[in-house]
């Protein structure tokens, strides 16, 4: 009997949305990338923000133009601070930003992919709770390994 499911790519999905998580998730992706001679591709979800217009407008989108823009610097600069502190001599680093909820762009993500790779916690919610509203569904529901990466821990 044939099989359709095609092989993994040999990448490692990690989610970076700012948080000191999302570094040490980056940190702990390239190192096993280094392992598994896999390239390291950095997903960044983000959505349209609503900011108060007017009391007759409502909610209106924010410029979506500045949006991509600050979301890009914001994933740069991540990228840049951890690609210093880390070797990544023969790993390859992809950057992309996805229109998209964070936990459903990181599902669709996981198809294909090696590995997929967050941090524990991301910039929102609860600071008490152990694991995100994101980490806790794609731990449900990816396609792939996933790692949850704390950031209180060595990597």
């Amino acid at each position: 009997m044939a099989d359709d499911m095609s092989e993994p790519e040999n990448r490692i999905v990690v989610g970076v949305e700012g948080s000191g998580g999302a570094r040490a998730a980056l940190r702990w992706a390239i190192k096993e990338a280094r392992h598994r001679n896999a390239f390291v591709d950095v997903v960044t979800a983000y959505s349209t923000t609503y900011v108060p217009a007017s009391p007759d407008f409502n909610y209106v989108p924010l410029d979506p133009i500045d949006l991509e823009a600050e979301v890009k610097r914001m994933q740069d600069s991540i990228i840049d601070e951890v690609l210093a502190e880390v070797d990544v001599e023969g790993v390859e680093i992809r950057r992309r930003m996805v229109r998209g909820r964070a936990a459903d762009t990181l599902i669709a993500e996981s198809d294909n992919a090696a590995m997929l790779v967050v941090g524990s916690r991301g910039r929102g919610g609860f600071r008490g709770l152990l694991l995100g509203s994101v980490s806790q569904q794609i731990a449900q529901h990816g396609s792939c390994p996933v790692v949850i990466v704390r950031p209180d821990l060595a990597t």
